[in-house]
């Protein structure tokens, strides 16, 4: 498994590089070009420790959407890339946070297949100041789908829409640290041999 990647993507709509490390301290710098979610990724970061550069020019004059997406899919990329083949890791990886009144789960599957259950209730819907929160579930699911990775990300309770996106994040952040648990009794985490 590699440790580092430097990454770029570059469509009509985005131009984002970025660079993880992916046992790193949880060092960051995010320039996305919307703020609320240069936020939620300087939060992921920290949680998942993984170092994090990002930097992203998008048609954010249309909306926040293709810079969020492209960010996810750029990611996604970049984790791809340094996962697999997956070796001598935990797997598996799930986490409980608390943000005062809400609380999000996130179990993980670097399983190399990709899938994502995004359950968070009809109540999670509006804007945080600018940032539309659909943005959030495409986010995910272009990582997941781009990554190869199985995630459950389940919204238990909360009322504030920063609280309980940014439980997400920190959630997201803290599985994927936690499958990605060295263990050297671990080849390969798999029946079949090969992830």
């Amino acid at each position: 498994m590699k440790d580092h990647i430097a990454h770029t993507r570059k469509t009509k709509e985005t131009d984002i590089s970025l660079e993880a490390v992916l046992y790193g301290s949880g060092v960051s710098k995010i320039e996305s070009g919307v703020g609320f979610f240069n936020h939620m990724l300087e939060a992921f970061s920290k949680h998942s420790l993984i170092d994090l550069t990002l930097t992203c020019q998008g048609d954010t004059h249309i909306d926040d959407h293709h810079s969020v997406e492209d960010c996810g899919i750029a990611l996604g990329e970049a984790l791809k890339y340094i996962l697999y083949p997956l070796n001598g890791v935990e797997r598996f990886g799930n986490a409980r946070v608390v943000m005062d009144e809400a609380c999000v789960a996130c179990d993980i599957d670097l399983s190399h297949r990709a899938f994502l259950v995004f359950e968070v209730g009809e109540h999670y819907r509006g804007k945080i100041g600018s940032f539309d929160v659909e943005l959030v579930e495409e986010f995910f699911r272009a990582v997941c789908f781009n990554a190869n990775i199985s995630a459950h990300i389940v919204c238990e309770r909360g009322k504030n829409l920063h609280h309980i996106t940014e439980a997400m994040f920190k959630a997201f952040g803290v599985s994927l640290r936690r499958a990605l648990t060295p263990n050297p009794r671990i080849s390969t985490p798999s029946t079949k041999g090969v992830l």
